[in-house]
């Protein structure tokens, strides 16, 4: 985890949504800025992708810190409330607390590792398979938990497994040629 206090523009604007809040917060995040606050990818990112959130409904956030909302307007960036995820099953248990602690309302809990690369697998562009190499440059990537947390705990929901199968394999080569040129 980040040991940095956030950049700008992101501290600002969470210190603004923060006070903006009637009570405690808890918002699971996911996504770019959780692979580039926390797992080191140097890309630029102008959301927070967030699934959930316990303490204030979603459509408060997103009216507060969303796309159209007076925050994004004044900072330049948002929270992007995820509707539609493919996430494994028991990724609560997992969540991490991380980011800034100085806030008064808003506590994050970040997808941990594994779960993060699998909440990607469906959607698989060029930003997650890059994200999927910069988490791989890091430690605590263990390809046997991630191919027992898919087979368990993702692929049964699938709607086309054998698809998200091959993904899977190409993103355990992305893992290996990362490690690999690490070494080299």
């Amino acid at each position: 985890m980040p040991s940095d206090p956030l950049p700008e523009p992101w501290r600002s604007f969470l210190r603004d949504l923060d006070t903006q809040l009637a009570g405690p917060t808890e918002l699971h995040c996911l996504g770019g800025f959780v692979v580039a606050q926390c797992y080191g990818l140097m890309r630029p990112t102008a959301d927070i992708d967030i699934l959930e959130s316990k303490g204030t409904e979603l459509i408060t956030i997103a009216k507060l810190a969303g796309r159209t909302s007076p925050l994004h307007k004044r900072h330049g960036v948002y929270i992007d409330v995820v509707t539609v995820a493919d996430v494994p099953d028991n990724y609560e248990e997992r969540l991490a607390t991380a980011l800034d602690a100085s806030f008064d309302k808003l506590q994050f809990r970040i997808f941990e590792r594994h779960d993060l690369v699998l909440a990607k697998i469906v959607r698989n562009n060029d930003k997650d398979r890059a994200d999927v190499a910069a988490i791989a440059g890091g430690p605590g990537l263990d390809i046997d938990v991630l191919r027992a947390r898919y087979v368990e705990e993702l692929r049964p929901k699938l709607g086309r497994p054998e698809r998200e199968d091959l993904t899977l394999e190409l993103w355990i080569e992305i893992i290996e040629e990362t490690r690999q040129g690490r070494r080299g």
